[in-house]
């Protein structure tokens, strides 16, 4: 069966060979702490197993919801935020036409997100965009009181009933919380909702294959069927049984912390194919939050090539040499676009007449790796052979494996979060939430 595949090659003139191959038995063993739940952070180790967990039965309930909001809506608005929201949206908008949302009789409702900022604008304009359309939410919070999705869902679920009734309403609302505990749970027991859990073992960012991500994604029109085959394919090639060599996530694991040791602090995922932005947003996410902790973590950043090229190349060719780079890549477009000759040829372009837009894309991501790698950036290669439900799904259990591998052998608690908590502190003092009376005292006395 193919699978994605990791190239190393071009970084084998920073790091040697041996000093990978050195991390086989370190590697072996942060992988096992993960399968026997012997390492940090082992209460949330439920996502390790997950896709081969996933039932037919679970997956065709999922889908009958979402079959309900597409009968019902012509918008799905997922309200969420960090990975409550990015896994979702990295797997819809990886997989939407870039322009359905404009075409009038598009098969799928479109798909928006609330939840993940606080902006007055952002929000205004949101219910501005709802007022007269058929729309559901899917409100996904834990607690119910994540401050952001809390007061996107309240606004939301207000305007809902006023447009359709509050009977109504409550059919074209689900939410994915906790299983026993929390306000979303509560309120959706008093009013009704359909609801999923959101699994106590699974932390966040690794949620992308439970109800969190699975909903959006069958609403949004794809196969969460292959997405689930995709993620066992992965789940099974970095096992425990697998020897290191074979093992992508404990190769890439490995080679990102030798560079981390040789300097290179900051870590860019390359993508040459624009659906892809968001797959890097949900990836800053998974490691930057894992990994950056106790002082150390390499800082995840993220490029769209070819156009960043006209923005951070420079940089990016020529900086501090405290870099490396990730190329996602993708075997074969899925659509074929053919460039045609020209009589004047004005623009000198005649020379790529007949070629594929995608073989003029593949060329310039050969020849920008050979520069950047000249230029003293090593490269990894992620290969994807198509881009589709299958392989993304390979794509995101890979990464996740990884993560917690390379958390480990950083020396860090790749499922903790501690430092998230600090702002919301200080926040919540300075709007003078009831029970921070003391926070609110020490915090006016610093302005």
């Amino acid at each position: 069966m193919t699978t994605i595949q990791l190239n190393i090659e071009k970084s084998l003139s920073f790091i040697s060979k041996t000093a990978i191959d050195a991390y086989a038995d370190k590697t072996a063993a942060a992988n096992k702490m993960l399968h026997d739940g012997s390492g940090e952070g082992s209460n949330y180790l439920g996502w390790l197993s997950l896709p081969s967990s996933i039932t037919e039965a679970f997956l065709s309930d999922i889908q009958q919801t979402a079959d309900q909001l597409r009968r019902q809506c012509d918008v799905v608005v997922v309200a969420g935020i960090g990975g409550s929201y990015l896994g979702a949206r990295a797997v819809i908008d990886t997989l939407n036409n870039s322009f359905d949302w404009l075409q009038k009789d598009r098969k799928n409702p479109v798909v928006v997100y609330a939840g993940h900022n606080i902006s007055e604008d952002y929000l205004a304009e949101l219910t501005d965009f709802l007022k007269g359309k058929s729309f559901g939410i899917i409100n996904i919070s834990k607690s119910g009181t994540t401050t952001e999705t809390a007061l996107a869902f309240r606004l939301l679920k207000t305007q809902l009933e006023n447009q359709v009734g509050k009977a109504a309403a409550k059919s074209r609302i689900v939410a994915i919380t906790d299983a026993s505990r929390g306000a979303l749970h509560k309120l959706a027991d008093q009013e009704g909702y359909k609801t999923y859990v959101i699994p106590d073992h699974v932390g966040g960012r690794y949620s992308v294959l439970t109800p969190v991500g699975l909903l959006p994604v069958a609403a949004a029109g794809h196969d969460i069927k292959q997405l689930v085959a995709g993620a066992c394919v992965m789940e099974k090639t970095c096992g425990l049984e697998t020897a290191f060599e074979a093992n992508p996530a404990a190769v890439y694991a490995a080679i990102r912390n030798e560079l981390y040791k040789s300097g290179k602090k900051i870590e860019i995922m390359v993508n040459y194919h624009p659906k892809l932005h968001v797959v890097s947003e949900w990836w800053k996410q998974l490691y930057g939050e894992s990994e950056g902790k106790d002082n150390k973590g390499i800082f995840p950043a993220s490029v769209d090539l070819t156009t960043d090229l006209h923005s951070m190349g420079q940089w990016i060719q020529e900086g501090e040499r405290s870099i490396f780079e990730t190329v996602i890549s993708i075997a074969e477009a899925n659509r074929e676009v053919v460039i045609p000759s020209d009589v004047e040829n004005l623009d000198g372009l005649n020379f790529l007449a007949g070629k594929r837009v995608d073989q003029v894309n593949k060329m310039a991501e050969l020849g920008t790796q050979i520069a950047h790698v000249d230029g003293g950036v090593p490269n990894l290669k992620i290969v994807l052979p198509a881009l589709n439900e299958f392989y993304l799904g390979q794509l995101l259990y890979f990464f996740e494996k990884a993560c917690g591998i390379s958390g480990y052998l950083l020396g860090v608690n790749p499922f903790n979060q501690p430092g998230v908590e600090a702002y919301k502190k200080n926040m919540f003092a300075l709007l003078e939430k009831p029970g921070y009376e003391k926070e609110t005292e020490a915090i006016k006395s610093r302005l």
